[in-house]
């Protein structure tokens, strides 16, 4: 099976080198060398790029939307104070500051993945071969979706463009953008199929049509536009898996940086972080899939689930959040939709880990609670904060169900502060959240 085979890192490397030495990454009107741009190869190694960028090493978006958003909302536990910015994030409130490093590289790491990614989207219609184009485009939009919604996820306000001096767009505007990249992204694949030659050519793991509906249903859902998000929930195919995968030379970050070392985070115990009265119960299957229990060393509760290892897959989404999609789009509907929201939040409380393509599986009885909007709506926030575990949308999920904003009660911000570095060089970056 392959990941980031020698042939596609050097290629990769290639181009990331060539932009490098020729763009500034602040200046849209620079773009890396013609080569890089205007050939197959070429392009395909700056989108190989891009999910590098996105998922590999320490300053990644991915690790760091997994470390910002899991200690502002209680997912983590700190191993070592020593590892300030990570220790400024799970004291929170102001504590946390333009200057911390995981937020900076959240921030720049998401803006150079879209910024390559256009690059991608840009100049792959210009190739003869229109199947190997949209490909192209296709997977190079997956990873300018993940990054302007995590932008959109921790952000008030977020940059209209990628350049000097833009301008700011409020964070509705960020998803409504990754939306869009995903439409044009699922119209460019109705067109013209991916080729078989493209499909070689990127690292193994990634179901590319079923992501773009995937990540479609998932904005739609944090925009609050419930039948576009069930719409494009019900277009996944919930019994296939898509995965950025990981090897020796490019190791899971989360595993590499945290589980691995124990000197940076675990994961928080077997509450998930959650108040008393939503914890799970400890015959949960989805304990034994995200966590390890250490009876002779310290701390007890280890990372697990897809931190495990060093070449552990890590899911673009998981088939149990398009179900509890699903359940909230019902339940939001009123009503008359309740029984639809909990047919579907029954398919995650029953679900073993023999029947889901992860393992995710909670193995309990089906819901109970009261047949009231407010009580189904909780009980589908309950789900998400462990079927989707440590996957970075536990803070989004805590504003959209209007959970405690008192600080340290539930979340340790509301809003992250932007990045000096940003404030340094762009007056127009906006004041700083107070929470």
């Amino acid at each position: 099976m392959k990941q980031y085979n020698s042939k596609f890192l050097l290629l990769a490397t290639l181009a990331l080198s060539l932009a490098s030495c020729s763009k500034n990454f602040d200046d849209p009107s620079a773009t890396p060398n013609n080569n890089a741009l205007s050939t197959s190869t070429g392009l395909t190694g700056v989108a190989v790029g891009v999910q590098k960028q996105y998922s590999v090493g320490r300053q990644s978006a991915l690790y760091n939307l997994v470390t910002a958003n899991g200690f502002t909302s209680f997912e983590l536990s700190l191993r070592n104070e020593g590892n300030v910015d990570e220790f400024n994030l799970s004291k929170g409130g102001i504590n946390v500051d333009g200057n911390n490093g995981v937020l900076g590289n959240l921030w720049t790491s998401s803006l150079k993945v879209i910024f390559d990614a256009n690059n991608v989207i840009d100049n792959a219609p210009k190739l003869g071969d229109k199947n190997y184009a949209s490909g192209l485009i296709a997977y190079a939009s997956i990873f300018k979706a993940l990054a302007l919604g995590n932008l959109a996820m921790f952000w008030e306000q977020v940059p209209e463009s990628i350049g000097t001096n833009v301008s700011f767009v409020d964070r509705e505007e960020g998803f409504a953008q990754a939306i869009e990249t995903i439409d044009a992204a699922l119209a460019a694949i109705a067109a013209n199929p991916i080729s078989n030659q493209f499909l070689a050519n990127i690292p193994a793991g990634i179901e590319i049509p079923n992501t773009l509906q995937a990540l479609k249903a998932r904005y739609s859902l944090f925009t609050g536009n419930f039948p576009a998000a069930l719409t494009a929930a019900n277009a996944v195919n919930l019994t296939s898996k898509s995965t950025m995968n990981f090897d020796a030379i490019s190791p899971n970050p989360v595993f590499n940086v945290a589980t691995a070392t124990n000197n940076v985070f675990q994961v928080i115990d077997s509450t998930f972080g959650l108040p008393e009265a939503l914890r799970p119960d400890m015959s949960d299957g989805r304990l034994a899939f995200y966590m390890n229990l250490n009876t002779t060393i310290a701390p007890r509760w280890r990372i697990k689930g897809f931190g495990a290892d060093l070449a552990t897959p890590w899911a673009i989404y998981v088939p149990g959040e398009m179900t509890l999609i699903k359940a909230e789009a019902h339940a939001r509907a009123g009503a008359a939709s309740l029984p639809d929201a909990i047919t579907e939040l029954n398919k995650i409380l029953t679900k073993t880990s023999a029947t889901d393509p992860f393992g995710i599986g909670a193995n309990q009885g089906p819901y109970a609670g009261a047949v009231t909007q407010d009580a189904v709506l909780t009980e589908i926030y309950r789900q998400r904060a462990l079927e989707l575990y440590m996957q970075g949308f536990k803070l989004e999920d805590m504003r959209r169900f209007n959970r405690s904003n008192e600080p340290n009660v539930e979340k340790k911000r509301n809003f992250f502060p932007y990045p000096f570095r940003e404030r340094d060089n762009n007056p127009n970056t906006p004041g700083d959240p107070n929470f």
